[in-house]
């Protein structure tokens, strides 16, 4: 609502005039804008209450309870698969190859004939040498048949003794010659088995490095390599340090150090079926390194185990045991050593110190410092600051859904 007020004021002194009263418009227009600020201006003078600034909401985090699970007392390291037996094969006569009477990559027996080089030249030397073993057994029987007639003779005096004698070691070479001659007979018909190149052990062959009509020799290099499959070894090196700890853990147990066993991982991270035990720990260390070579033998009926690849080595030194797994993803580390945030009963973050064991998948073990239920933040972690409240999710699948 609008006021208007009117003020009035004495145009005349004067005495009886009836027209003293005379509206002055120009200081009652003045009057109306000085009381309307005034109105304006007062309620003014009193200071608004300050207004509280938006509370920012908790941080969101993802949160996973620790749980316990069974797992095996195994410790992982990196192996190299090695065939048991491993042979090249190369030639020991020179010669012209003749024949490969194999297909690359077939398994072969002990015994097959893999190569052939040409014969003819040491089929006619054994021919030879039988020929130099039918003369010397010629020669020796007329030597004894002279030295019989010499000692007829020397028994009727119609020879002198030192002639005897002479037959004597003619007879005596003879026999000798018969034996030279035999030898150089067996070494042509090894010189002539040599040409048939045969597999000394049962496994897979691999590729020929020389084809038909290639002349080879003792200096040639390798024709072709065997190895056998099944079964197989592999080998992974530990330092002094893990070695002693593996040893004093299954003392501990009451374990034998033969019944450790080793399973290989595949290099797309599947379990290989087929465990294997330990057979052998290396005599020596390696000085730069400081680590044993151990060896396990592996059975491989289907040969996925292949000579030469690298595999990982599982190793269970214990029958399984009950343990606190939490995410790898929630691990911290600082001066102090690994820690990680939890969710207390209040909803605010706290940092707990950790002792970890075995890694287990994306998992891993805690020996000290968790309790099985308690919730551990997997995610959001570098938006959180200890002692502040969070507001914690479960893990969600792939489908939305929050995990068990």
């Amino acid at each position: 609502m609008t006021h208007h007020f009117t003020i009035c004021v004495p145009r005349s002194r004067r005495a009886g005039d009836a027209s003293s009263l005379v509206p002055l418009r120009s200081t009652c227009r003045y009057a109306h804008w000085l009381l309307l600020g005034m109105i304006l201006v007062l309620p003014g003078c009193d200071k608004p209450a300050p207004v509280a600034p938006p509370q920012m909401p908790p941080p969101a985090v993802v949160a996973v309870a620790a749980k316990t699970q069974m797992i095996d007392d195994e410790a992982t390291f990196v192996g190299r698969v090695v065939a048991i037996d491993r042979v090249e094969l190369r030639a020991r006569v020179e010669g012209f190859l003749k024949e490969r009477r194999f297909t690359e990559g077939q398994t072969v027996a002990v015994g097959d004939v893999l190569f052939v080089i040409e014969p003819d030249q040491y089929q006619s030397v054994v021919e030879q040498r039988q020929a130099d073993v039918a003369k010397a057994q010629a020669d020796a029987q007329n030597a004894d048949a002279q030295l019989a007639r010499g000692k007829e003779l020397l028994g009727q005096k119609n020879i002198a003794q030192a002639n005897v004698d002479q037959l004597q070691a003619a007879a005596s070479v003879a026999r000798a010659s018969i034996a030279q001659a035999k030898a150089a007979l067996t070494a042509a018909m090894l010189n002539l088995g040599y040409t048939k190149i045969t597999a000394p052990v049962a496994g897979r062959i691999g590729l020929a490095s020389y084809t038909v009509g290639n002349l080879v020799g003792p200096s040639s290099n390798i024709l072709a390599t065997i190895v056998s499959r099944n079964p197989i070894y592999v080998q992974f090196p530990l330092t002094q340090r893990e070695l002693l700890k593996a040893r004093r853990d299954v003392k501990a147990r009451g374990g034998d150090p033969k019944n450790v066993v080793v399973n290989a991982r595949l290099p797309d991270g599947v379990l290989y079926d087929h465990p294997g035990h330990l057979d052998f720990v290396d005599v020596t260390t390696d000085q730069g390194t400081d680590s044993v070579t151990l060896r396990a033998e592996l059975p491989n009926p289907d040969s996925i185990l292949v000579d030469g690849q690298y595999v990982g080595v599982v190793v269970q030194s214990g029958e399984p045991e009950s343990a606190i797994l939490i995410p790898q993803s929630a691990l911290q580390v600082d001066q102090q050593g690994v820690f990680v945030l939890i969710v207390d009963a209040d909803s605010k973050a706290q940092v707990r110190r950790i002792e970890t064991g075995q890694v287990k998948n994306a998992d891993i073990a805690v020996k000290k410092g968790i309790k099985e239920g308690e919730l551990v933040i997997t995610e959001g972690i570098q938006k959180v600051r200890p002692g502040q409240v969070v507001k914690a999710a479960p893990v969600q699948t792939v489908t939305g859904r929050a995990a068990p």
